[in-house]
């Protein structure tokens, strides 16, 4: 039984279609299709459904996450390059894309964590289900939501823009870079979309390492075109700022095209296909979709309210926890990956009608991101000079980091905790209580956090011990999520049914 886990795991994490082999008898008693017994083979699909429902819970997750992490890994290290090649082109530029930053990064959140994670939750319960034609239709409308959300993303950039960006403090060079940067940039805004609803409906379905190789190669090729299109070499034309925004664009578009024609193949065990636009389909996205993306827009709220309180304390105080917090950028891919597969064996689970399983796979997960970024959290509490002398050796700087990390670090276990428990139940399809949960949390340490300093005078040590009660909460409330027994209740397929024919 092992060996034939195993074997279908592989299937899981690569998605193509396997060849024939003896199906295990507990995967045939899980598919519940009395013929398969009389078969000597199931195919890779339901192989890989088969091993998401039986598999071991732990190796199953650190096959799915392992892909993800190492991608997310490497997109970070294409950002950490471009700013590199940036510098060179002066202050202003550098200025310019520091303002248009966040409003990408917020598109990136949306469409890979808000709408991203209705699509997966979608796909995922739907395979779980054996509802075959509902998930490949489902590629179809994701597709449709990238394109209206894409565009929207797109004119909002080009109207809307110039006042954002103004009010952020942005004003001549650097507000005439970030315009320029802003434009070719958001002008791929629909590719980014399509590649990324697509890639999160390949995760829910099980298949993580055709994502993984996608961005791979984008991480390969941004890396060296971005510096040809800025500086330009040969033929190609010295493009300063806005070179970084086509070299983005290009990649986004090649992506979009490939996993577009991938899909409509049939190797990723789903098919890309026009279909009637239902309904049922696009609420059934949306009901995780949209509050998971209204989450994803409160946590970077949290991080600018933080931050503004912060700077209350004065120069030294906003530089310190500017330090300190960016230790956030380390935890998030990590738990990003963590989430995402969760979620994927959470949403397959709950679609077969094995509530009791993806209850347990909630825990063990949760478990999980709390054990990987507790353990990093109380490193750096412990030795937070080690971190902090990487961005600055002012005294007064490291002192307030110092301050920061050794309240905050060792709450990162509770952060790594609510943060998968709450991509476990958006695969249940229930996703209003992670929302619940990412409002306490703002409200402790975003409205805290001014209250603490404007009306009482708190420094660093009060603001700090606001942020790790915030967390705490967070915890606790997606703890909530995991006791409560109407979260994992087995999908109601009957009555889905019945909706889709509207």
């Amino acid at each position: 039984m092992e060996d034939a886990t195993a074997a279908t795991l592989d299937d899981v994490t690569s998605g193509e279609t396997a060849s024939p082999r003896p199906a295990p008898a507990a995967a045939r008693g899980v598919v519940g299709n009395r013929e398969a017994r009389d078969k000597p083979a199931v195919s890779g699909a339901e192989a890989a459904r088969a091993a998401l429902l039986t598999a071991p819970i732990l190796p199953t997750l650190f096959r799915l996450a392992l892909p993800t992490v190492t991608v997310l890994v490497a997109q970070t290290a294409v950002n950490i390059a471009e700013a590199y090649y940036v510098g060179f082109l002066g202050t202003d530029a550098l200025a310019g894309v520091a303002l248009v930053f966040p409003v990408f990064m917020l598109m990136t959140m949306m469409s890979n964590g808000g709408l991203g994670s209705g699509v997966a939750s979608s796909v995922a319960r739907a395979v779980g289900a054996g509802r075959h034609d509902d998930a490949n239709a489902l590629l179809f409308h994701a597709i449709v939501l990238a394109a209206v959300v894409g565009a929207l993303f797109m004119l909002a950039a080009e109207f809307a823009g110039p006042l954002l960006y103004r009010a952020l403090g942005g004003q001549g060079g650097a507000l005439a870079a970030a315009l320029r940067y802003s434009n070719y940039l958001f002008a791929g805004s629909i590719a980014v979309w399509i590649v990324n609803l697509q890639q999160a409906a390949l995760r829910g379905a099980g298949n993580v390492k055709v994502p993984a190789l996608v961005t791979l190669v984008g991480a390969i090729v941004m890396i060296p075109l971005s510096p040809l299109l800025i500086f330009g070499f040969g033929p190609l034309p010295r493009l300063g700022i806005a070179g970084a925004g086509v070299a983005f664009g290009l990649y986004y578009c090649g992506a979009a095209l490939f996993l577009l024609r991938y899909m409509a193949s049939g190797r990723a065990g789903l098919m890309l296909r026009p279909a009637a636009l239902r309904y049922a389909l696009f609420a059934d996205i949306l009901k995780v979709g949209l509050p998971t993306s209204l989450n994803a827009g409160l946590t970077n709220l949290t991080v600018i309210l933080v931050t503004g309180a912060v700077g209350l304390s004065g120069t030294a105080a906003l530089a310190g926890y500017g330090c300190a917090s960016r230790l956030d950028y380390i935890m998030i891919p990590l738990l990003f990956g963590v989430g995402t597969a969760t979620l994927t064996m959470v949403g397959v689970n709950v679609g077969a009608g094995q509530g009791a399983r993806a209850r347990k796979i909630g825990w063990v997960s949760g478990v999980v991101g709390l054990c990987l970024t507790g353990s990093i959290g109380l490193f750096v509490a412990i030795f937070p000079t080690l971190w902090l002398h990487l961005f600055s050796h002012d005294a007064e700087v490291v002192a307030e980091g110092v301050t920061y990390l050794r309240v905050v670090a060792p709450a990162y276990s509770a952060l790594g905790f609510g943060f998968v428990v709450a991509f476990a139940a958006q695969g249940t399809g229930r996703a209003l209580l992670p929302l619940v949960a990412s409002s306490a949390r703002i409200l402790i340490a975003a409205g805290g956090g001014w209250i603490a300093v404007s009306y009482f005078g708190a420094s660093m040590p009060g603001l700090a011990a606001l942020v790790a009660a915030s967390l705490v909460a967070y915890a606790v409330l997606c703890t909530i999520i995991l006791l409560s027994d109407a979260v994992w209740k087995a999908e109601p397929r009957e009555a889905f049914a019945s909706a889709a024919k509207k």
